[in-house]
């Protein structure tokens, strides 16, 4: 594995008697991409200023490239391209001149940074609006044009907060493409998303933070793995309350079955799928119920989310609560 070009170490931060982190530990290989999700307020975003050098910690250390992220912080600003949650445009100039400008502050030259700019503008589909200025712009027109201004330069680390919150579809795409393509050439990306399929996607690693805490670190593979055991994935047929489907099968289960009504579908965590499904057919049999499908598989992403940081309210738990005891990166 690659030397760590981001390592932070028992990073502690309290805003008054807010504790925004507990003791944060996390590593990025260079040339890697870690994920960081999270619930609103989990500490994903006070991470990112601390290692972008915005953000003394109150506790620990950081280094990113090497350089200590409170000893030498020009070292490290030097290095890094940052696009916060809101966009940091200026609104009285145009989406070229804005480029322009944060590349000739970069260091580059006038034809080098209206090149690049010009090139940026193109692929995050800005062309038609690239002469009009900022204050016209939409918001994920604002929101485009501030991812590419970290891009500018073509920095060796990239710190996105949340990057395509407010995207279309298509410009969501057109950016995944981008970090694709500038990760395969070597920059090394820290990424936070609310996004699941974004991080699934982009990252390599992903750690789920939660109050100010890393409860659980690994490939999107191993998160799900730790989740607990099998799903069953149990779709009823029109007409048939899916209700009944689960209220058949949820002693068979390792947690109460989740039901999604409107979609008529039923989820159950199992311990060992493949073992009970003659139970289950057996007791959708005895109830006088049918499915028009089944599945067995691994828990998603998503669920393994959810099983780390709690379901949303009103919807049932699928998994553990926490991180189970030795999940790297939970300490």
């Amino acid at each position: 594995m690659a030397d760590p070009v981001i390592v932070a170490e028992d990073l502690g931060k309290r805003f008054g008697d807010v504790t925004a982190l507990d003791g944060v530990n996390l590593e990025l290989p260079a040339g890697g991409v870690l994920g960081m999700l999270g619930p609103n307020g989990a500490g994903k975003t006070t991470t990112v200023r601390i290692l972008a050098t915005l953000l003394r910690p109150d506790r620990g250390r950081a280094w990113v490239a090497g350089f200590d992220v409170t000893r030498n912080p020009g070292a490290v600003r030097r290095l890094i391209g940052l696009s916060g949650q809101y966009a940091a445009v200026d609104p009285f100039l145009t989406g070229q001149e804005n480029l322009v400008m944060i590349g000739r502050l970069y260091g580059l030259t006038r034809r080098q940074a209206r090149r690049r700019a010009g090139d940026l503008i193109d692929t995050l589909e800005l062309a038609d609006a690239g002469g009009r200025l900022v204050r016209t712009y939409s918001g994920g027109m604002r929101r485009r044009l501030d991812v590419a201004a970290s891009l500018l330069a073509a920095p060796p680390v990239l710190f996105l907060d949340e990057p395509t919150t407010g995207l279309d579809p298509r410009g969501r795409l057109a950016l995944w493409q981008l970090l694709g393509e500038l990760t395969a050439r070597g920059t090394s990306l820290l990424l936070t998303t609310q996004y699941i399929e974004e991080a699934e996607r982009l990252a390599g690693m992903i750690v789920i933070i939660d109050h100010g805490k890393v409860i659980a670190s690994g490939t999107p593979g191993q998160l799900g793995a730790r989740a607990g055991g099998d799903r069953l994935d149990l779709q009823s047929p029109p007409g048939q309350d899916p209700h009944r489907v689960a209220r058949a099968l949820a002693t068979l289960g390792t947690a109460q079955p989740a039901v999604d009504e409107a979609a008529g579908r039923v989820i159950l965590p199992v311990a060992d799928g493949a073992a009970i499904l003659p139970e289950v057919a057996a007791r959708l049999a005895a109830a006088g119920l049918q499915v028009a499908s089944l599945a067995l598989r691994r828990p998603t992403l998503e669920e393994a989310f959810l099983a780390y940081t709690g379901p949303p309210a009103g919807r049932p738990p699928t998994g553990p609560a926490q991180a189970a005891p030795g999940t790297p990166g939970a300490r």
